[in-house]
């Protein structure tokens, strides 16, 4: 029995199992290609997988979006709604023209507010930081390492 416990044969005493017979006989170079192309042919497969995977996904949040789209035209249309209404109550205890002019100024407001503090999370945004620092570090990790020696 070899040193593995498996079978005798030429590579007993060395701890060394004996080659597949698929193996046996073949080059180096041969088993590399072989390698070579099993790696490749799983990567593509991986790719194609990632591929049908982001297809799908892409479905599910384009239906997604076309939800938030119509959710946002309803949300409009509430609020085109409820300023007619308010200007239309307003006008029952004024005129119509400085009733339309409140509900005017009242949405400008609301608009001031909205850009204002849009501008403040703009500001806040910083970009990507980390992904901008590890890839400067990339060719720095590709150089060889002399330390000096």
């Amino acid at each position: 029995m070899s040193a593995a416990g498996n079978r005798t044969g030429p590579g007993e005493g060395t701890g060394y199992a004996d080659p597949p017979p698929e193996v046996h006989g073949r080059s180096f170079g041969d088993l590399m290609g072989e390698v070579t192309r099993d790696l490749s042919t799983l990567v593509r497969q991986e790719v194609e997988l990632a591929k049908a995977e982001l297809r799908e996904e892409g479905t599910r949040a384009g239906k997604a979006a076309g939800m938030f789209g119509a959710a946002g035209v309803a949300g409009f249309l509430v609020l085109l709604f409820l300023s007619h209404a308010l200007w239309w109550g307003l006008a029952n205890v004024m005129d119509q023209g400085w009733a339309a002019l409140i509900v005017a100024v009242l949405w400008a407001a609301a608009a001031a507010v909205l850009y204002s503090r849009a501008r403040t999370q703009l500001g806040e945004v910083r970009g990507l930081r980390r992904t901008s620092e590890t890839v400067k570090q990339v060719p720095e990790a590709l150089k060889p390492d002399t330390g000096g020696y």
